[in-house]
């Protein structure tokens, strides 16, 4: 692969993942794919109702302006009982705010690539 999608969740210690993270990434580019690189940083599990959520979107959009999708994942009770039916979030709610969610995500990523499709 030559791109990576990072998806972080709008908590605490989402963000020291994310600085191991890009760590990791830049020895894989320096070692072994010097053409790896980051597609986008999608932020997960975002509650506009708590201040946490807030500030750590707010940091990642300061440290990565140019790689965060504009897409947002909500927190979302449906999105968390999909897995336990073994089953992806579009079949088992088709209609709720989690399946609109990938499916705006979907968009903006073939509409941001559509010359390599």
């Amino acid at each position: 692969a030559d791109t990576v999608m990072i998806p972080i969740q709008c908590e605490y210690y989402a963000l020291e993942g994310l600085s191991q993270l890009m760590g990791t990434i830049r020895n894989v580019k320096r070692n072994l794919n010097k053409d790896i690189d980051i597609e986008g940083v999608l932020l997960t599990m975002f509650d506009t109702r708590t201040n946490l959520s807030i500030q750590v979107a707010d940091e990642v959009k300061k440290f990565y302006p140019k790689k965060v999708y504009k897409t947002v994942i909500p927190r979302n009770v449906r999105i968390s009982e999909a897995p336990s039916f073994g089953e992806p979030i579009h079949v088992y709610d088709p209609h709720c705010k989690g399946t609109d969610s990938y499916m705006e995500l979907a968009e903006e990523i073939i509409n941001a690539n559509k010359e390599v499709i």
